[in-house]
Parts: structure tokens; C-alpha cells; sequence
């Protein structure tokens, strides 16, 4: 009987690009000063922006832990998770008078990290329907 290796699923690499994505920078700010997911996170002021950062993050590591452990019933909610956080943190945006000059201009002020993490959640998407 032959041992069966370590597989890599599509799903996985999508979420891995994914926690990378939020560990590089994501969005310029005033100049050239950018910050990346950690930089969104604040829990002295905790509001949509944070708990959109969490979100996406807490469900990319989720759908990568998921992955590897082979439970596939639970890699739907791990995307979920993450797609709902960044919907959280774009709509958190207009909650801030800071994060308004970012939401005005979104795609004018993305940096490779927010573009990295729109791929991992399309690779992801694209690995759960074909099953791969």
C-alpha cells in the first residue's frame, strides 16, 4: 500500500496567497506611507475596520487550517469568513474620517496586498467549485 503524500489543493493555495496578502502592505495612505492588515487592527478604537481585519484574517488562517487537516465541510464558512471581512472593512471605511480618503479612491489606493488578497479568495473560490 502505497503512502499518501502531502497534497496541495487549489482552496489552499488561494487562502495561503491570502494571509500573505494581509501581512503585506494593502492600501497607501498619505504619501507613500502604506499599511498592511495588522496595521488596520486597533482595540483601543475598535470599530468595522478592525473587526473587518480580523475577520479576514482569522478566516484565511481558518481556511488554511481546514485545508491541511482535510476537513472540507468547513472550507465554505473559512471563505465565507474572509470575504465578509473584507466587505466589513470596506464598508468600515466611511465609519472613520481617516479611512475615508482610502474609500473614496479604493482601487486608486490599493497596494499588492489587498490585490493578493482578491486573488487568494478567486483561487479559493475557484479551487472549492472545481474540487481541486
Amino acid at each position: 500500500m502505497a503512502k499518501k503524500g502531502f497534497n496541495l489543493s487549489i482552496y489552499f493555495i488561494g487562502m495561503a496567497v491570502t494571509v500573505v496578502g494581509f501581512c503585506l502592505p494593502m492600501f497607501k495612505l498619505f504619501g507613500s506611507n502604506s499599511k498592511n492588515g495588522f496595521g488596520f487592527i486597533n482595540f483601543n478604537d475598535s470599530g468595522f475596520v478592525t473587526i473587518g481585519a480580523l475577520l479576514i484574517i482569522a478566516g484565511a488562517i481558518a481556511g488554511v487550517v481546514v485545508s491541511l487537516l482535510g476537513m472540507e465541510q468547513f472550507e465554505w464558512l473559512a471563505w465565507a469568513v474572509s470575504v465578509i471581512g473584507g466587505i466589513v472593512l470596506v464598508v468600515g471605511f466611511n465609519d472613520n474620517g481617516i479611512y475615508k480618503a482610502i474609500g473614496k479612491h479604493l482601487l486608486k489606493n490599493s497596494t499588492i496586498g489587498m490585490w493578493m488578497i482578491a486573488a487568494g479568495w478567486v483561487v479559493a473560490l475557484a479551487g472549492k467549485l472545481l474540487k481541486k
